[in-house]
């Protein structure tokens, strides 16, 4: 499975931005997808995920701000940024997990994402 992320780009804060996520693969197939970030210096961290039933989760701190959605007929899936700050400047990587016999982990090159003060 091949992850393409796109839609970084610079903004200013109190903007929008809205990411893709195109899988080479349905993703019907596709126990979770999600979004992580990693700014400099910092460990990457959980926006969200989407598993294949629809059902979304998100980071505590992300709530409100952030809305990951997926339309399967695309096998995409979206993260849609609003209110943006300078404190959400990272990377975003787009990530999908595969539960079946054994656990497989998939990882996009990742999207940056500069938000300007």
């Amino acid at each position: 499975v091949q992850l393409q992320a796109s839609g970084g780009g610079v903004v200013q804060a109190g903007g929008s931005l809205r990411l893709s996520c195109v899988s080479s693969a349905s993703i019907y197939g596709l126990s979770f997808m999600g979004w992580f970030r990693q700014a400099p210096g910092k460990q990457r961290e959980m926006i969200a995920t989407i598993d294949d039933r629809g059902i979304t989760n998100y980071e505590d701190s992300m709530k409100g701000r952030f809305i990951i959605s997926a339309v399967n007929a695309k096998n995409t899936v979206y993260l849609q940024m609003n209110s943006l700050g300078p404190d959400d400047s990272a990377v975003y990587y787009c990530n999908a997990v595969q539960l079946m016999a054994t656990r497989r982990e998939y990882w996009g090159q990742g999207t940056q994402v500069t938000v300007s003060s």
